[in-house]
């Protein structure tokens, strides 16, 4: 099938710089609108990836996002906050940035093209097979995302994509593809709209689910979060007055022992207070 560029397809607007802030804001939300369904349509891709990624987890294995520029800035964003809220490893889910991680702040010049430089750095973490490795790029063509998912793939590491073309170089070289066609962008080619926001829904719908089929979330509460401020303190003692019943002092004073409010609940049964 012939690649089909939608996300350098012009803009479905004009003379943008001619429209009020009104007009201008109005047009982007009508863009964003189009973001939901798109996501919608691929929820049985993103379902039969997490399907495959939850036993190798509980083997032991990792996943990895790797992607250039915004995808890529994504992928580290999604990964930097399991660990917080879930109270996982900060190495089970881990993404690379083309450029390393001065890319994450400032764009580092060429440093996507490079399509073998992604396997070697996948290398550095002993990547193997109870692995998964999900290429993000909006375009579905970028060089550091393919020699990556390209070499995990021929190694037998599960992989996935996360696009916004269809029938892309990036696609046909993942075992799941998952193609969320959002559409032109209201700026012409500015992948980092409506591109960026699908890619975020789908990255939150990957990881969070995960993170509950792997028994880290009670009810629909995070029981598992680390206590790094107040405001996570009072969060997790209301959760235990909620669940256990008990007064304000006694549910925080169980939670700063034990660290978290999944561990209250594991040992309160045992506990002579």
């Amino acid at each position: 099938m012939k690649n089909i560029n939608v996300t350098e397809s012009d803009s479905n607007y004009s003379n943008l710089e001619k429209m009020s802030v009104r007009e201008l804001l109005e047009g982007i939300h009508n863009e964003d609108k189009k973001v939901l369904p798109a996501v919608e349509k691929v929820i049985p891709q993103i379902e039969k990836l997490v399907a495959e990624i939850v036993p190798r987890v509980k083997k032991g294995g990792r996943l990895f996002y790797i992607g250039a520029g915004t995808s890529g800035r994504l992928g580290i964003l999604d990964a930097s906050e399991i660990p917080p809220t879930f109270g996982v490893e900060p190495g089970l889910v881990t993404g690379l940035i083309a450029g390393g991680d001065q890319a994450i702040r400032k764009a580092v010049e060429s440093a996507e093209d490079d399509e073998k430089l992604s396997w070697e750095i996948l290398k550095e973490y002993n990547i193997n097979v109870t692995d998964t490795v999900v290429g993000i790029a909006a375009s579905g063509r970028t060089p550091y995302v393919i020699g990556a998912v390209k070499n995990a793939r021929e190694n037998g590491i599960l992989t996935a994509c996360i696009t916004s073309n269809p029938n892309t170089v990036l696609a046909q070289n993942v075992d799941i593809a998952i193609e969320a066609i959002v559409g032109p962008e209201f700026v012409t080619g500015s992948t980092r709209m409506k591109s960026g926001t699908a890619q975020k829904l789908i990255l939150n719908m990957i990881t969070t689910t995960l993170m509950i089929k792997l028994g880290r979330v009670k009810g629909n509460k995070m029981v598992n979060m680390q206590l790094t401020n107040q405001k996570l303190v009072e969060r997790g003692t209301l959760m235990i007055m909620d669940e256990l019943g008990f007064s304000e002092e006694k549910a925080r004073r169980l939670l700063l022992l034990h660290g978290s409010v999944q561990k209250v609940l594991e040992q309160t049964g045992d506990i002579n207070i």
